[in-house]
Parts: structure tokens; C-alpha cells; sequence
């Protein structure tokens, strides 16, 4: 595979990812309307798609990852998906859905900043830009609906931080361990932690066909298809780039949003979608990242 279909394929893997994390808050309000908890939900979203992956591994006979990557990659699930997914979740408790997504979405600039400083090397200007237009973008898109209390915002912050080491130490193992087997592993260690959460507080499970649904649609496109791809993404792209493209995913929410809620799109949300396809049409132009 040469280097610019690497590029092209990556830009694509991106696309995957951010179109199946971009439609998980739209599958999340249908399942908690459909009574589901936010502990079994996460339970079934893993163990899910964890199902589904390690079926994928069998029928490729595709080799599971070993020694230093397996250890690293149940850190990843266990600790690093765990803590990013309940830090989300449970800031939406306690600020706005847009503040949420916002502070989230600072993490493309963190792992931009300390992908440079691991590297040791400066960043261009351009990339700069780049990360801190989308960011720009992200903030447009989410418009007035930017409020919480100060648990709400240490929790998305928290939220940022967690999911960015987590994509820095994820870049260096898929090298070696392959995204396929590596999402998988992953999804089995988150699995088992909320698992055990979800059995310590009772599990409620979905009553209606509805409810499952939209616990499917987490699972599989949300998390399984996404979570691959954009392991996928970060080895052909690195993870700094990979990161910021992602920034794709709220201004896809929000069409989502639109398609499936009702809600309205103003000038804010269309301004903000601009500037990130701006900012994406300009990293693709520049030279992969080491890290």
C-alpha cells in the first residue's frame, strides 16, 4: 500500500468512526426512553460488540494480541474506555449535552500538543491551525446550549483527558497487535468491568424491540464498526490527525439530530460544520504526523 492510499484509506476509516460515534447520542436518548440504565447500557454495549468482534477474529482466524499489546489493551478497555465512558455519560447529568460534547472534543488538541511533546518535536503552524479552527467549529456547532455545574465540567474535562491517553497509547500498540484485535480485546475488558457494575447495581434490561434497537445500534455501529475503524484511522494517519478529523462527529450529531429528532439546525450549527470541514480539508494536505 503506498502512502497516499494509506492517507486515502485512513481518511476513510475516519469517516466510519466518526459517523458511528456521531450517531451514539442519538441511539442513547432512544434507549433511555426506553427505560434502559446507563450501567446496563453500557454493559451491552461492550459485551455486545465484544461478541461480535471476537466471532469476527474466529472466522479470519486472525491472531490475538499477546504479552506487553494484551496487557496494554486490556489497560485501554478497563481503565482508559471505562473511565472516558462514565465521565461522559455522567456529565450529561449535570451539564448541557453541548457543554458535554464540547469539552469532550477538546481532546483532539490535547493529543495534538502531547503527541509533539512525546515526539519532541515542533508543531506547524498549519496543524496548529487546523486543531484549533475544528475546535472553533465544535464550539459553533453546539451553539446556546452551553451551561452546567462545575461537577458536569471537571467530568467532561476529565472525559478529554482520559480518551487522549488513551488514543496515544492505542496508536503505538495497533502497529503491532492489528486494529481488529485490538478493538476486540478492548471491548472485552470494558465488557467485564461494567458487567460486574451493572450486576452490582441490577441490570435494566430494554422491554421493547425498540429499546434493543437502539442498544444494537450502540453496540455494533457505534462501537464495534467505530472503534475499529478509528484504531484503523490513527495507523494509517497517526494519532494527532486522526483526532482532529474526528471533530467531524458533532457536526454529524447534529444532522442526525435533525434527521431522527426534529431538531432545529440554525445558522450557528451550519457556520460551525463549515469551519470544521475547513479545518479537515486543510489537515489532509499536510504531512502525516509521527505520532
Amino acid at each position: 500500500m503506498t502512502a497516499r492510499s494509506a492517507r486515502l484509506s485512513g481518511y476513510l476509516f475516519v469517516l466510519i468512526a466518526a459517523g458511528g460515534f456521531g450517531a451514539m447520542p442519538i441511539f442513547a436518548r432512544f434507549a433511555y426512553a426506553e427505560g434502559v440504565d446507563l450501567a446496563t447500557m453500557l454493559f451491552l454495549r461492550f459485551s455486545i460488540a465484544a461478541a461480535l468482534m471476537s466471532l469476527v477474529m474466529l472466522l479470519w482466524r486472525l491472531r490475538w494480541p499477546r504479552g506487553r499489546d494484551l496487557w496494554l489493551l486490556i489497560g485501554m478497555g478497563a481503565l482508559g474506555y471505562v473511565g472516558q465512558a462514565y465521565c461522559y455519560f455522567a456529565a450529561l447529568r449535570y451539564a448541557t449535552a453541548g457543554l458535554t460534547t464540547l469539552l469532550l472534543y477538546l481532546y483532539p488538541a490535547i493529543v495534538t500538543i502531547l503527541a509533539a511533546v512525546l515526539a519532541r518535536r515542533r508543531l506547524s503552524g498549519s496543524r496548529l491551525a487546523a486543531v484549533l479552527a475544528a475546535l472553533f467549529g465544535a464550539a459553533l456547532a453546539v451553539g446556546d446550549s452551553i451551561g452546567g455545574s462545575p461537577l458536569g465540567i471537571i467530568l467532561g474535562v476529565g472525559a478529554a483527558l482520559i480518551y487522549s491517553v488513551y488514543i496515544l497509547v492505542g496508536a503505538r500498540v495497533t502497529d503491532s497487535a492489528g486494529a481488529i484485535p485490538g478493538a476486540t480485546v478492548v471491548m472485552l475488558s470494558a465488557a467485564a468491568v461494567y458487567g460486574g457494575i451493572a450486576l452490582a447495581q441490577g441490570m435494566t434490561l430494554p422491554h421493547t424491540g425498540a429499546g434493543w434497537a437502539a442498544v444494537a445500534g450502540i453496540a455494533v455501529l457505534s462501537t464495534a464498526a467505530a472503534i475499529a475503524a478509528f484504531l484503523a484511522a490513527m495507523k494509517r494517519l497517526g494519532a494527532a490527525d486522526a483526532a482532529t478529523l474526528s471533530t467531524l462527529e458533532p457536526a454529524i450529531t447534529i444532522v442526525l439530530a435533525a434527521i431522527f429528532l426534529g431538531e432545529a439546525i440554525g445558522l450557528r450549527q451550519l457556520l460551525g460544520g463549515a469551519v470544521i470541514l475547513a479545518a479537515v480539508l486543510v489537515l489532509t494536505r499536510l504531512p502525516k504526523t509521527s505520532a
